[in-house]
């Protein structure tokens, strides 16, 4: 009969392509491992994984096999997390994912509030964009993800908790080294003749703002197409356009007062930041303790932004 431990020691293989790797990883004589597998493979009337030069390799039958391992996988974590958390305070691990302008702003106070108050459990954070977190969310690889304006899917769980409006970023300082004022309102129009810095057009926020600008009549101006928002943000300090982009991103860029934010206005565009989590995995009293401390740091991190603007 097939069994977790053969399950798991197939998964780690399969992982790593290799029998050694795998063998120093889980701890276990690289024969012993190898005996498991072959056990699998004759349980199951099915070769699991071909041997190269350089390793092994899937079959189609270990492609599927793999697909439903993780699943028996993450079910038998969940269930194991679900009884210890019960018991007293939630434990198990936590797979968290961040767009990354959120993650510059909230990975420090996280890991900080998560092993106050969680010191039982464990956190994993990545970063991806929100097309990529909503995928992984729905495949069980993040348990709960922040995404930008995510489009209603019937694999997630979305829950508002940032409303933020999009601003044209400029250098703080004008052409002959002025400082001008840093805040103020830009018509959408604008946006047509001077040369812009945006993500690729698959990004959520180019989407957002080209819609809204076809909507209005206008044709953008986009000079460049750049995916890392920090990289964005240093090629508009150094002149070569500007960039459309929340306060909140402009703050993770550890040095906003370099920059000047205007409101965008006529029409005003709004981005909203969600809490997305799997609508067919229960949650875990872990997950809903993350969830409300999430939505807390962000709201300070926001009531910190506003105290520094109005200063």
């Amino acid at each position: 009969m097939v069994n977790l431990r053969q399950i798991e020691y197939f998964v780690r293989v399969a992982e790593l392509g290799s029998f050694s790797k795998a063998a120093l990883i889980l701890n276990i004589a690289q024969p012993a491992l190898s005996r498991q597998v072959r056990l699998l493979e004759t349980d199951l009337h099915a070769t699991l994984l071909q041997r190269t030069g350089r390793g092994v390799v899937l079959t189609e039958a270990g492609k599927r096999l793999f697909d439903h391992s993780i699943g028996i996988l993450q079910l038998v974590s969940r269930v194991r997390e679900d009884i210890e958390s019960s018991r007293d305070e939630p434990a198990g691990r936590l797979v968290v994912g961040l767009p990354p302008s959120m993650g510059r702003l909230l990975t420090l106070p996280l890991v900080e509030e998560f092993r106050r108050v969680l010191p039982r459990a464990r956190l994993a954070i990545v970063e991806g964009l929100s097309t990529h977190l909503s995928e992984w969310i729905s495949t069980g690889r993040v348990d709960l993800g922040l995404l930008h304006n995510p489009e209603s899917q019937a694999a997630l769980e979305i829950t508002p908790v940032l409303d933020e409006p999009l601003g044209l970023v400029s250098p703080a300082r004008d052409g002959a080294g002025r400082k001008v004022s840093r805040h103020g309102t830009a018509r959408l129009a604008e946006l047509t003749r001077i040369p812009l810095i945006l993500p690729e057009r698959s990004h959520v926020l180019r989407k957002l703002i080209e819609t809204q600008a076809a909507l209005a009549g206008h044709k953008l101006y986009v000079d460049l197409e750049i995916s890392s928002v920090q990289s964005i943000l240093d090629l508009v300090r150094a002149g070569y356009g500007h960039a459309v982009l929340t306060p909140s991103a402009l703050a993770a860029s550890g040095d906003p007062s370099a920059f000047r934010l205007r409101t965008l206005v006529e029409p005003r565009i709004t981005s909203t930041l969600c809490l997305a989590v799997s609508a067919h995995k229960p949650a875990t009293p872990l997950s809903k303790r993350v969830f409300r401390m999430l939505r807390e740091l962000i709201v300070a991190a926001v009531g910190e932004q506003a105290h520094n603007k109005s200063r």
